[in-house]
C-alpha cells in the first residue's frame, strides 16, 4: 500500500465515520490518547541510527536559501501560532514550540501538519501528559525508547526538543519499516498496528495543520 493511497484511505474513512472537523477538534478535552509504543528487538545498526539521531541537541535554528522561503516560515509560523493560541496563550511559549515542532519535523523528513496532528491526538498538546501505560510528554514517547536509543533517563522526556526528537526519530523509523505506508506506521506508534481508529484519529486532526507548501526547500542548521 502507497503512502498516498493510505492518507486518502484514512480520510475517506473520517468522512464516513463523521470525524469532526477543525474546530472540535481543537476544542477536545486535554486527555492523552496514547495506547504505547511496544518495545521491539533492534539489530545493531538500526539501534546505532536511531542512538545517533536522537544524539544532537542543538537547538532549532531554521536557515533558509532564499528570502521567500523565510517569509513562509513566518507566514506559518503566525499562521499555527494563531491556531494554537488556545492551547498555548502564551505568545513566547507558542513560538518556542512550534519552531522545534518544525525543525523536529522536517530534520527527519516529516509533513510538519502530521506531527501537529500526532501531537493533538496524543497528548492535547500538553508537554507534561502522561498517558495510562506510562508514554510521556507531547509526542507519548514510551520510557523503554531512552534506554534503546537515549542514555537511559525517561525524565528528559518532559524537556520539550527531547521529546519531540525522540518523537520524531520513532515514527520516521516506523515509517520506514511500513516502507512509507503512513496509516500502518501511525498504527505502529500508537501500538495498534493494522486498527483504524488512531491512523483516523491523526489524519483528522492533521486538518487543522494543513499549510500552502513552500516555494523554496528550507535549510536546517544542525551541530552534527
Amino acid at each position: 500500500m502507497s503512502t498516498s493511497v493510505s492518507r486518502r484511505h484514512c480520510l475517506v474513512r473520517c468522512a464516513a465515520l463523521g470525524v469532526a472537523g477543525p474546530a472540535s477538534w481543537l476544542a477536545l478535552p486535554g486527555t492523552a490518547h496514547a495506547g504505547g509504543q511496544l518495545e521491539e528487538p533492534l539489530v545493531d545498526s538500526v539501534r546505532t541510527a536511531l542512538s545517533s539521531a536522537v544524539a544532537n541537541q542543538a537547538p532549532p535554528e531554521p536557515e533558509f536559501f532564499t528570502t521567500e522561503a523565510r517569509l513562509h516560515y513566518l507566514r506559518w509560523l503566525g499562521t499555527m501560532s494563531d491556531r494554537l493560541r488556545r492551547r498555548k496563550p502564551d505568545w513566547e511559549v507558542r513560538r518556542d514550540f512550534l519552531q522545534t515542532v518544525w525543525y523536529e519535523a522536517k530534520r527527519a523528513g516529516l509533513d510538519v501538519s502530521l506531527v501537529l496532528g500526532l501531537i493533538q491526538v496524543e497528548s492535547a498538546f500538553r508537554k507534561y501528559a502522561v498517558s495510562s501505560v506510562g508514554a510521556r510528554g507531547y509526542m507519548q514517547v514510551m520510557p523503554f525508547w531512552t534506554r534503546v536509543i537515549g542514555d537511559g533517563d525517561p525524565g528528559k522526556l518532559f524537556h520539550m526538543q527531547t521529546n519531540l526528537r525522540f518523537g520524531c526519530v520513532i515514527l520516521r523509523h516506523y515509517i520506514e519499516r511500513e516502507r512509507g505506508d503512513l496509516f500502518m506506521a501511525l498504527g505502529r506508534y500508537n501500538g495498534s498496528r493494522g486498527k483504524s481508529p488512531y491512523p483516523d484519529a491523526v489524519f483528522g486532526a492533521q486538518r487543522n495543520w494543513v499549510f500552502p507548501p513552500p516555494l523554496q526547500t528550507a535549510e536546517l542548521r544542525s551541530n552534527g
